[in-house]
């Protein structure tokens, strides 16, 4: 599941409302919001964002959020290492060989101190 998607799924059941229902009102098949809360979607366009907040009939912040989750929900991403420094390559090599392996416990930590340290260096 992607950040998206999880924040999709818990604002729909918040608000008692079914992928059928959702679905016909954004004119999306149920098939493909299930996807996208699933992540076997790719990050969803602009425009279906926009629908999906003017749908749940969010505003300022959770507007906010809820774009910038999408932008970080991109399920199939590629990182091009080359140019950086060794340890760059390792580590996403590392990362992509384990992730599947780490609990929740640990993905919060290492997300955690990758924020930290991208702020640390003004990134």
């Amino acid at each position: 599941m992607t950040p998206f998607g999880a924040k999709v799924r818990e604002l729909r059941k918040k608000r008692g409302i079914t992928q059928a229902d959702m679905a016909a009102a954004l004119a999306v098949s149920s098939a493909y919001l299930s996807a996208l809360e699933h992540g076997r979607r790719g990050r969803p366009t602009w425009f279906m964002v926009q629908r999906i907040i003017a749908f749940f009939n969010v505003i300022w912040d959770e507007a906010e959020e809820l774009q910038r989750l999408a932008e970080m929900s991109d399920p199939k991403i590629t990182i091009d290492t080359g140019g950086l420094d060794p340890e760059a390559t390792e580590l996403a090599n590392l990362l992509a060989q384990k992730i599947d392996g780490l609990s929740k416990e640990s993905l919060e930590q290492l997300l955690y101190q990758v924020k930290a340290a991208a702020a640390r260096d003004g990134v």
